[in-house]
C-alpha cells in the first residue's frame, strides 16, 4: 500500500509538471526575433526558397547529358532460325545496354532564366513576410499595452466611483442625499465594470493573435516587459516624414518587376519556339548469350546519333501564342507603371495620416488630463455638498470618454508609423 501512494504521488508529479504552463517574457525586439525564428508563415516562405533552387536545378539538369542504363533478358524456348539450309541457335540471352544523350533548346535556356526569377521573387517574398511578421508584433505588441493600459485607467475610476458610492449611501442614510443620487452612481459603476471585463476579453483575443505570430501554443503566458511610454517616440515618428521614398525599395513593386521579367522571358520563350532545337547520343550494347553454340549477333555495340529538329509550319499557332505573350507583357509593363505612382501616392496619403495622427494624439493627451483634474474637482466638490450626482456621472463619463478617444488615437499613432515605416523600409 505505501508503495502504491508513493507511485501515485509521483504520477501526479510528474502530471503538474507535465502541465505546467510556460511562460515567455519579452520585450518588443525579443518577440520580433522569437517571431522570426518560430512563425510558420515565415517557414513556409523559407521552403518555398528551397523549393525554388530545387525548380531551377531540375530545370538546368535537362541541358546536361542523361546516362540510363537497362538489362534485358530473353528466351525462346529453343527456337533455331533457319536460313539457307543451315539452322541457326537461338540461345538465351541478355542485353546489357548504356545510353548517354544530351539535348540543347532555346527554350531550356530561357526556362533556366524563368526559374531564376522565380528564385528571386521567392527571396523577395521571405523578406517580405519577414517585414510584415515584425510589424504584426509590433502592432499587437502596442494593442496589448494599450489594452492593459486601458484597463488599469479604468480600475482607478472604478475605485474612485466605489468610493463616491460608499460616500453617498452613508449620505443617504442621515438623509443628506437623496437615493437616487447613489442609484445613478451605481448604473455608471456597473457600467464601468461592463467595459473592464469587454476590454479584458479584447485583451485575451490580442495575446491569442500574438501567440499565433510568434508560433507558441494558446497556453503559453506571454509577459510584456516594456511600458508604452518606453515604446512610443514622437520624435522617431516625426522623423519617419522626412525620409525619401522610392518605389524601388517596395517589396511589392519588386515583386511587380520579377513578375515583368517573367513575363518578358515568356515572350522569348515563344520568340525561340521558331529556332531549331538539337539532340545526340551514344548508345553501347553488349549481348551475352547463355550457350556455346554458333548463333548470330547482328546488334553493334556502339551507335552515335545526332538529330536537328527544325519547325517549318504549324498553322500561325506559334505566331498566336508569341502575340498573346507580349499582350501579356504590356498589360504587366502598365501595372508596374501604375504601381509605381500608386506607391508615390501612397506614401504621401501615409505622410499625412501619420502628422494627423500625431496632431491627435498630443490634442487627446492633453484632453485626459484636463477630463482627469475635472472628475477629481467634482467629486471633491460632491463629497463636500456642492456638485450634484448627475455632475460626478457626468464627469465620469467625460473622464472614460477621454480615455478612450485618447486610447483609439495611441493605436491610431502607432498603426500609422507601422505603415509608413513598412513602405519606407525603415526598420521596426
Amino acid at each position: 500500500m505505501k508503495h502504491r501512494i508513493i507511485l501515485l504521488t509521483l504520477i501526479l508529479f510528474m502530471c503538474g509538471r507535465g502541465f505546467a504552463q510556460e511562460k515567455l517574457s519579452l520585450t518588443l525586439g525579443q518577440a520580433q526575433e522569437y517571431a522570426l525564428a518560430h512563425n510558420r508563415s515565415l517557414k513556409n516562405a523559407s521552403l518555398d526558397i528551397q523549393k525554388a533552387e530545387a525548380n531551377k536545378w531540375s530545370t538546368l539538369s535537362t541541358m546536361l547529358p542523361q546516362v540510363n542504363g537497362s538489362v534485358d533478358y530473353a528466351n525462346m524456348m529453343g527456337y533455331q532460325l533457319t536460313m539457307m539450309g543451315f539452322d541457326i541457335a537461338m540461345p538465351p540471352y541478355a542485353t546489357i545496354g548504356v545510353t548517354t544523350s544530351i539535348s540543347l533548346s532555346a527554350s531550356q535556356v530561357i526556362g533556366v532564366q524563368m526559374q531564376n526569377i522565380a528564385a528571386k521573387m521567392a527571396d523577395i517574398t521571405l523578406k517580405q513576410t519577414e517585414q510584415q511578421v515584425t510589424n504584426q508584433v509590433k502592432t499587437l505588441y502596442f494593442s496589448a499595452l494599450v489594452m492593459e493600459e486601458t484597463t488599469v485607467l479604468l480600475d482607478s475610476n472604478l475605485a474612485n466611483m466605489k468610493k463616491l458610492l460608499a460616500h453617498t449611501e452613508n449620505s443617504v442614510k442621515v438623509g443628506i442625499l437623496n437615493q437616487t443620487d447613489a442609484d445613478q452612481l451605481a448604473v455608471q459603476i456597473v457600467t464601468v465594470e461592463n467595459t473592464i471585463n469587454s476590454v479584458k476579453r479584447s485583451l485575451e483575443m490580442i495575446y491569442n493573435a500574438l501567440r499565433l505570430q510568434l508560433g507558441i501554443s494558446v497556453d503559453t503566458e506571454i509577459e510584456l516587459t516594456q511600458a508604452i511610454d518606453e515604446l512610443v517616440n514622437v520624435e522617431k515618428a516625426n522623423s519617419l516624414l522626412s525620409v525619401g521614398f522610392s518605389s524601388e525599395n517596395s517589396f511589392s513593386y519588386q515583386l511587380l518587376k520579377s513578375s515583368v521579367d517573367l513575363s518578358k522571358a515568356q515572350v522569348n520563350m515563344k520568340k525561340w519556339a521558331y529556332a531549331p532545337s538539337i539532340s545526340a547520343y551514344h548508345s553501347y550494347t553488349k549481348k551475352e548469350y547463355f550457350s556455346d553454340e554458333p548463333t548470330m549477333n547482328m546488334t553493334p555495340p556502339n551507335i552515335i546519333g545526332l538529330s536537328l529538329k527544325v519547325p517549318i509550319f504549324s498553322s500561325a499557332s506559334r505566331y498566336a501564342s508569341l502575340k498573346a505573350a507580349q499582350i501579356d507583357y504590356e498589360k504587366q509593363l502598365n501595372t508596374l507603371a501604375d504601381a509605381g505612382e500608386g506607391l508615390l501616392i501612397q506614401h504621401r496619403q501615409l505622410c499625412f495620416n501619420l502628422s494627423s495622427a500625431l496632431e491627435t494624439y498630443q490634442t487627446q493627451k492633453r484632453n485626459i488630463e484636463v477630463n482627469q483634474r475635472i472628475f477629481e474637482d467634482i467629486s471633491r466638490k460632491f463629497e463636500n455638498g456642492m456638485a450634484s450626482s448627475l455632475e460626478v456621472t457626468t464627469a465620469g463619463s467625460g473622464l472614460i470618454t477621454a480615455q478612450s478617444n485618447y486610447v483609439q488615437t495611441l493605436l491610431n499613432l502607432v498603426s500609422a508609423q507601422i505603415a509608413l515605416e513598412e513602405l519606407l523600409q525603415n526598420g521596426n
